[in-house]
């Protein structure tokens, strides 16, 4: 019955996923509404959300080996109750006004439903394009980083014209809809399954199938150097984006003079080169590699925080920031095929959940870290310094990585070349 499924509907399957559970990131249109209505603190309704985010990142470490074992049609239909209920959920404890029942369906029930959904779909949607996997990772990926954008217009709409209750039971219940639709159709591809096109140029010679490093399991993986210092990588590259994304708006406007109104409109912008990044690198990554892709985020970076302390123009400052953003959106949707590349995908979604614990620490480190040291010298001219060094260490260590897969690669294509010498050498003697 696989046979018959079309890998781009997978890839659909797999974007309405990650469109639902990113719509989450829209949670800041439902705070002064809430606030205002309910007379509930900023800080209570924002806890929600940094609950919410937190355990999405460990959810999906936690539960990517629940992932593996029960395939991603259950965990993603065990996701779709999760992250519907906790939206739905969130409109009932507005009806009975119970902050604590809105921490819990918001924050808590909604951030299980994301961390199992983002990771649901990741590894089936890598064995479905073999051949591009960066851009069928990206696809899912940038789906994620777009559900706000679709969500926060309509949201807000909706609490104009209806209740708030009102519009978390509507949206709740459409995003288990299409969560639910996603999860009906995505399965793995018949084992060592490829695409007709791929066969054909195989075939004429026209391209080879370059083999993952290794084929891991989750323990085995976390063993290894290569994972820590990907791990690594991926924790830098969060901070960053994470803080950039934190104090984008005030942070233009004392370091370059940006108006209040232009530093809103940069943030919107910034939505776009998340989302757009987290595509177009990954396209990229099919053609130039993963630890190339990698490399140049930090080179990237690198050049930004250098130059930003000393920049006066608005617009060259804000490219800059967007450059930082679209690294970061990059790294999320490069990872899985990466993964891939290095440990195969016999438990992907199970590395990835252990890698994505990156995100909720990227999380909580980079707000944390911008916020002290603005606090502690009154500018955030100091912050360029300190992620100036947070990210060359990052570029020194993808720089090593790439090193190290490249003599990993030789030593595998010696042997291939000695094997083939003994076969021959047995042959001639028979």
């Amino acid at each position: 019955m696989n046979t018959t499924k079309n890998r781009w509907l997978i890839a659909l399957s797999a974007i309405a996923i990650h469109l639902s559970i990113g719509a989450a990131y829209a949670y800041s249109v439902y705070t002064n509404p809430i606030r205002d209505a309910m007379g509930w603190s900023t800080t209570g309704i924002t806890l929600s959300f940094t609950i919410m985010m937190a355990l999405a990142g460990f959810t999906a470490a936690f539960f990517g080996s629940f992932v593996e074992r029960k395939g991603p049609r259950k965990s993603a239909i065990l996701a779709a109750v999760l992250f519907g209920l906790g939206q739905a959920g969130a409109g009932v404890a507005v009806a009975v006004d119970s902050l604590f029942l809105f921490i819990f369906t918001y924050g808590f029930m909604s951030g299980l439903g994301m961390g199992i959904g983002y990771i649901a779909p990741v590894s089936t949607l890598i064995k479905w394009f073999p051949d591009r996997r960066g851009l069928a990772t990206g696809m899912a990926v940038l789906g994620f980083g777009a559900g706000a954008l679709i969500t926060a217009p309509f949201a807000a709409s909706l609490m104009e014209t209806i209740t708030i209750s009102m519009t978390f039971y509507i949206l709740g219940i459409s995003y288990f809809i299409l969560m639910i639709l996603g999860a009906s159709y995505i399965a793995p591809p018949p084992q060592g399954w490829i695409p007709e096109g791929m066969k054909k140029d195989i075939a004429s010679g026209k391209k080879t199938v370059k083999q993952d490093l290794s084929q891991m399991t989750a323990k085995e993986a976390v063993r290894t150097k290569r994972f820590w210092m990907l791990w690594t990588m991926m924790l830098i590259n969060v901070t960053a984006g994470i803080m950039m994304i934190s104090v984008a708006s005030p942070m233009a406007q004392e370091v370059v003079g940006l108006t209040a109104a232009g530093a809103a409109a940069m943030v919107g912008i910034m939505g776009i080169f998340n989302g757009g990044g987290r595509l177009l690198w990954a396209a990229a990554s099919d053609y130039i590699g993963r630890p190339v892709v990698f490399i140049t985020f930090f080179a990237l970076q690198l050049v930004a925080f250098v130059t930003m302390p000393n920049i006066t123009n608005v617009l060259l400052f804000q490219a800059l920031v967007f450059i930082v953003v679209s690294c970061y959106g990059g790294g999320f949707s490069n990872l899985p095929a990466f993964i891939g590349d290095m440990f195969g995908t016999k438990q992907l979604g199970a590395i990835h959940g252990f890698l994505l614990t990156t995100w909720s620490l990227g999380g909580i480190l980079g707000p944390l870290l911008v916020s002290q040291i603005r606090e502690a010298t009154a500018s955030y001219i100091p912050v360029f310094y300190v992620f100036t060094a947070l990210i060359l260490l990052a570029f020194l260590i993808s720089v090593f990585l790439q090193i190290d897969i490249k003599r990993e690669e030789k030593g595998e294509q010696k042997a291939m070349v000695r094997s083939g010498k003994l076969q021959y050498s047995t042959a001639s003697k028979r």
